[in-house]
């Protein structure tokens, strides 16, 4: 059997292989633009996978690691104790402010200090983020103009979600909480509060510094920051304003690296405001002793 024989049954395995790789390949492909075109509501900004760190190559001078930094020194650490029954007794207060934190759309023009806004954006930055990179940024608006060009970006990429994005489940779900894309509180609440996950860090020498867990740290942050407006006598609603955040992030001038995760309306509720009459599960629905 010459050479020729025997190679030609490996090539055509070989050539087999590589065909069906290549259509597989093509297939993946085709699903995923199918993909983005049944669900164009994915905002590509973001889209990224904010719990990995960034695409980086070994070598890469533009970025630098958490252990080149300087050295943090370590501190003694005493948190005040309470006795049994104050500790309780703080809980159980705490617990009761806590409850009744309500989505709040009906908000007064009223001023509210901007010493106060401060104060619970700083508490916001008590949260704990990965590798201590802090990644967040809190954008504080209360310029009119800005405010409802805010709205107007938000209203147009809400009425497309509503009317075609979001499916009629979606919509019908929302239907009882009486929501739509109008959203006059953008323009009526004093502060619109909106933050952004900073999914890398830029350092003082322009160096990128890797931002492990940003999404999750922001989130912490997010929750942090509800506490302290209720704490503060404030009310907001969250909103997640979708196919909004690269226009956002242009019209506030935020770096590349900035993702716009949460937008708050923040000020103080109005007299007439109402709130859905809902009911909170009770704690043996949400806590499991083992």
């Amino acid at each position: 059997m010459s050479d020729v024989s025997v190679l030609t049954p490996i090539l055509v395995l070989i050539l087999c292989m590589v065909m069906g790789f290549l259509a597989l390949r093509g297939r993946r492909t085709q699903t995923a633009v199918v993909d983005r075109a049944t669900k164009p509501w994915v905002d590509e900004d973001l889209r990224d996978d904010s719990e990995e760190a960034p695409n980086r190559e070994d070598g890469d001078d533009e970025w630098v690691d958490v252990n080149e930094e300087k050295e943090v020194a370590h501190i003694p650490y005493s948190p005040e104790r309470h006795p049994e029954g104050q500790m309780l007794q703080r809980s159980q207060d705490f617990y009761e402010l806590m409850s009744r934190r309500r989505s709040v759309r009906f908000i007064s023009p009223e001023p509210v200090p901007l010493d106060v806004i401060r104060n619970v954006v700083r508490t916001a930055g008590t949260a704990p983020s990965g590798a201590h990179t802090e990644p967040w940024t809190f954008v504080v608006v209360s310029d009119p103009d800005v405010k409802h060009r805010i709205r107007l970006i938000v209203e147009e990429e809400e009425e497309v979600n509503y009317r075609q994005r979001m499916g009629d489940k979606w919509v019908s779900d929302l239907a009882q909480l009486r929501t739509n894309w109008i959203k006059e509180y953008l323009d009526v609440a004093p502060y619109l509060i909106l933050i952004f996950k900073q999914t890398y860090g830029i350092l003082p020498d322009k160096k990128k510094r890797t931002h492990y867990y940003n999404e999750i740290s922001v989130s912490i942050a997010c929750g942090i920051l509800l506490a302290a407006l209720q704490n503060a006598g404030l009310v907001t609603v969250t909103s997640t304003p979708l196919n909004c955040g690269p226009k956002l992030r242009l019209l506030l001038e935020r770096p590349a690296n900035e993702k716009l995760l949460m937008l708050l309306p923040v000020g103080y509720a109005a007299e007439d405001a109402t709130v859905p009459d809902l009911e909170r599960k009770p704690l043996r629905d949400i806590m499991v002793h083992i």
